[in-house]
C-alpha cells in the first residue's frame, strides 16, 4: 500500500494538479478572508478569530476535493489499468486506502499554510495573543475529519463512472447533501429537527469548532469515512468479478 500511496503523491505533484489544488485553496481563502468585502472578511469582523475561515473552507472543499478524487478510479477504469491494479499483491482495501490517503494528504498539505492566519490574528489582536486557541484547534481537527469524509465520498464516486466529470458532479452533490442537506430537511420538520440535523456533517463540524472534541462527533466522521470506503471496496469487488 505504501508504494501505491507514494505513486499517488508523485502523480499529484508530477503534474500541475497538486500545485493547482494548493494554490486555488489558498488564493480563494486569502481573497475572501482578507481582500473581498463581505461576511467572511476577517479585518471587518471586529473579532480576533478564524471563524470566517472555518465557515468558508467547507464550501471551497466541496468543489476542490471532488476535483482531486474524480480521477482516482475513473481514470483507471477508462484506461483499462484497473485490471492491472487488481493483479498487484495488494488487497482491495489496501488499494482503496492508498488512493484515499494520497488525496487526503494532498488536501492536508493545502491547509497547513493557513496556520499563518493564526499567527497574524494573534500578533495583531488587541491585546496581542487575544485569540481563542481552544476553538481554533478544535476547528482544525474538525476540518481534518471533514476532509476525510469528503475524500471518502469522492473516492467512492470515482468508481461509478469512467467519465471524470460525471464522478466530479456526483461527488459534489453527495458532499453537499451530507454537509448541508440534512440541516435543510431539519428546517421542514421542527419536531425532529435536532435529530435530523445531527445526521449532517455541518452539525458535527460546528460542534467541534466550539473547541470540545466530543467522541460522538469523532465517531460520526469516522463512520461516514469508513462507510464510503467500504462501499468503494464493494464496488471494486463487483468490477473485479
Amino acid at each position: 500500500m505504501k508504494a501505491l500511496l507514494l505513486r499517488e503523491i508523485k502523480s499529484f505533484f508530477g503534474s500541475p494538479i497538486g500545485y493547482l489544488v494548493i494554490a486555488i485553496f489558498l488564493l480563494l481563502n486569502g481573497l475572501f478572508l482578507w481582500v473581498f468585502q463581505g461576511d467572511f472578511n476577517i479585518l471587518n469582523s471586529g473579532f480576533a478569530d478564524l471563524s470566517p475561515f472555518f465557515k468558508l473552507s467547507p464550501w471551497i472543499l466541496i468543489f476542490l476535493i471532488p476535483a482531486v478524487t474524480m480521477r482516482c478510479f475513473s481514470d483507471e477504469i477508462k484506461q483499462g489499468t484497473i485490471e492491472l491494479l487488481f493483479t498487484k499483491p495488494l488487497t482491495i482495501w489496501e488499494i482503496v486506502n492508498g488512493k484515499f490517503l494520497g488525496a487526503f494528504l494532498l488536501i492536508v498539505l493545502a491547509i497547513l499554510p493557513t496556520y499563518v492566519y493564526v499567527w497574524v490574528i494573534s500578533y495583531f489582536g488587541s491585546p496581542e495573543g487575544n485569540i481563542d486557541m481552544g476553538s481554533t484547534i478544535g476547528s482544525y481537527f474538525g476540518l481534518l475529519f471533514l476532509i476525510a469524509a469528503y475524500t471518502s465520498i469522492g473516492v467512492f464516486t470515482s468508481t461509478l463512472s469512467e467519465n471524470q466529470i460525471v464522478a466530479f458532479i456526483i461527488a459534489i452533490f453527495v458532499c453537499f447533501i451530507f454537509y448541508f442537506g440534512f440541516e435543510g430537511i431539519a428546517n421542514l420538520f421542527n419536531e425532529y429537527s435536532k435529530s435530523i440535523a445531527s445526521l449532517g456533517m455541518d452539525y458535527h463540524f460546528k460542534s467541534m469548532s466550539r473547541g470540545v472534541l466530543d467522541t460522538r462527533d469523532v465517531t460520526y466522521f469516522m463512520s461516514i469515512t469508513f462507510l464510503f470506503l467500504s462501499i468503494t471496496v464493494y464496488k471494486l469487488k463487483t468490477l473485479k468479478g
